[in-house]
């Protein structure tokens, strides 16, 4: 994944992962989501941002991320493949390929998703009989914000 913001402490970030062993777990369920501080009252009276605080999310000024530390350099962009993980889960099914996004977000990765469950030419359902040897999705992307 790559992911391009204005943002001084963002800038470009790019991840790629096999999610085998454990990789998941370990290098993008820890990725917390972001905002900016100065955004929040907007995103609340829009009924987002409900649950978050200082302790699941990293918040951000113009300067600084005003909760620190990080809890990887490139968290950021880590967040945004743990997104497009769980956007993709909607499917309903095991994916067993690869996944590239560029300048991606929940709107792109729903209507994506929305076009695969709705045109059975993009894909075909099929059995393991041994999952030990099953190819394992892996995911990279670039995001833009």
């Amino acid at each position: 994944m790559l992911f391009r913001s204005p943002h001084p402490l963002i800038g470009k970030q790019s991840f790629c992962v096999r999610l085998t062993n454990g990789s998941y777990l370990k290098q993008i369920a820890p990725a917390r989501t972001f905002g900016f501080l100065h955004e929040a009252d907007a995103m609340r009276q829009q009924g987002l941002i409900r649950g978050a605080s200082v302790e699941n999310a990293i918040v951000m000024n113009r300067e600084e991320v005003l909760n620190p530390p990080l809890r990887f350099d490139d968290e950021f962009v880590r967040h945004k493949v743990l997104d497009l993980i769980g956007d993709l889960a909607l499917i309903g099914k095991q994916i067993l390929g690869s996944v590239v996004a560029d300048r991606a977000g929940h709107a792109m990765h729903t209507a994506l998703v929305s076009r695969i469950l709705r045109d059975q030419s993009y894909w075909e359902e099929t059995t393991l009989e041994d999952e030990a040897a099953a190819p394992a999705l892996t995911a990279a992307a670039s995001v833009s914000v």
